[in-house]
């Protein structure tokens, strides 16, 4: 399998290193021409997600971007990366977040940036994941999933009652940081 990671800001180092700890080929995506390059899955690391909408459209990226996942390419998300693809966000104290076009809005769900606290209010569980138990979970300033907006989107954890991963048509993406912990 050959994994593009975006690699214009946040944990990118740690999802390329994820994807090739499962023996993907794995290649970084910092500008168009990148994408000239055949890949099967998109990865979107965590960091700082209006950072990464403004880059993405500043680079030229975003349009081939969105049209590659509205074509069906499949893409794994963390954090930031999910916000990214989200169809709405709610975080009323910023109003930049609110703009649709520095978002893919690809993913029916609504989230809320920052909703489990600052950096210094990180923190790590264990949960279920996809029916499998004992799956480490590290929440990083890690946005909640405050709306699932499809019947069609499938919940695969929650965290006190609140969906924290989920897969819709060729989109899974993580409230959490699975590249961090070995899983899944």
């Amino acid at each position: 399998m050959r994994v593009g990671v975006l690699s214009v800001q946040g944990a990118f180092a740690e999802m390329a290193a994820h994807w090739r700890a499962r023996c993907a080929e794995v290649f970084e995506i910092r500008q168009l021409a990148d994408l000239e390059r055949a890949f099967d899955l998109l990865a979107l690391p965590g960091g700082e997600s209006t950072v990464q909408g403004k880059l993405l459209k500043d680079l030229g990226l975003f349009g081939p971007l969105k049209a590659k996942i509205d074509g069906g390419l499949p893409v794994y998300a963390t954090c930031a990366g999910l916000i990214l693809l989200a169809e709405k966000i709610d975080d009323p104290g910023r109003r930049d977040d609110t703009r649709p076009e520095m978002w893919f809005g690809t993913l029916p769900v609504e989230v809320r940036r920052n909703a489990y606290g600052r950096q210094l209010g990180s923190f790590v569980t264990v949960g279920t994941f996809d029916g499998k138990p004992g799956v480490q979970m590290t929440f990083i300033r890690a946005p909640a999933i405050t709306s699932v907006l499809s019947p069609e989107v499938k919940v695969l954890s929650t965290f006190n009652g609140s969906p924290t991963s989920v897969r819709w048509r060729n989109i899974t993406a993580f409230t959490w940081h699975p590249e961090l912990t070995g899983c899944p």
